[in-house]
């Protein structure tokens, strides 16, 4: 029998107890369930999307976890939103702790029929709204003397998929600019990391099978796991890197994929 100071105590520690979070595309899908899940582990939430509908739902289901959290519309490709949003995780909780970069979006074309209004808005939001998202977060983050920033990239910025090339170079871009600015801001104790997620069951997935955008039998053959990754998944990989445990992690792209970039 162990003694009374090796028992467990039963307590259970929040593993983002205090600290506070500014997550992107929060109104559905991945951003939405990682909103719920740090949420659960402690952390105070500010939520983004330029879709009001989904912010509604996001904030209804955080209400459920507790207070002080936030649900606020706006546009990542914005710079003036980024400098509201900010400002008001400031002014709510006087810190900045964690930024999740997740705003994103795709287009299945060729580079041959890709127009050049398609290539700007793919790279506007996926890599533009990851720059200035980093952009706004640091002073804070120096300021406050550390945190973590966690950029949601993908494994298909690591290998090819069908007619992505937009899309692609997006998400190849946030994995280089991950790694530079993880090396600029270590020295300030700030860890950068970025996400290479496979495809995970979410509505915009479900709705690319429905069109025949995406076929299901095609993707899940090249998926050693032979399934789609859920949003929870890849919401508990967050939850790692905006944690302590992650302390020594950075620079890195954390690969989620069931071994799509494997073989």
């Amino acid at each position: 029998m162990g003694t009374a100071e090796s028992r467990p105590s039963g307590r259970i520690e929040m593993r983002l107890r205090q600290k506070v979070m500014v997550i992107t595309g929060g109104g559905a899908g991945i951003g939405q369930a990682t909103a719920v899940r740090c949420a659960r582990e402690g952390a105070k939430i500010l939520v983004m999307d330029v879709a009001d509908e989904g912010l509604r739902e996001t904030e209804r289901m955080l209400m459920e976890e507790g207070s002080g959290h936030l649900c606020v519309q706006a546009d990542v490709t914005r710079d003036s939103d980024w400098k509201r949003v900010i400002d008001l995780a400031v002014e709510r909780h006087g810190r900045l702790d964690v930024l999740f970069n997740n705003a994103g979006t795709n287009l299945v074309k060729p580079v041959t029929e890709t127009t050049e209004e398609e290539w700007e808005r793919i790279l506007g939001l996926n890599l533009k709204g990851t720059f200035l998202g980093v952009k706004h977060a640091l002073p804070m983050m120096v300021e406050g003397h550390g945190g973590s920033i966690i950029n949601h990239a993908s494994a298909l910025g690591l290998v090819s998929f069908p007619n992505t090339p937009a899309y692609a170079a997006s998400k190849g871009g946030i994995i280089a600019f991950t790694r530079q600015v993880a090396v600029d801001y270590a020295r300030d104790n700030i860890r950068v990391n970025s996400l290479c997620t496979g495809p995970t069951l979410t509505a915009r997935l479900r709705r690319y099978a429905e069109t025949g955008l995406m076929r299901t039998e095609t993707v899940l053959k090249d998926i050693p796991m032979g399934r789609y990754a859920l949003p929870e998944e890849i919401a508990a990989a967050v939850l790692f890197l905006a944690s302590d445990e992650a302390s020594y992690i950075t620079g890195t792209a954390l690969v989620i994929d069931g071994g799509l970039t494997a073989h």
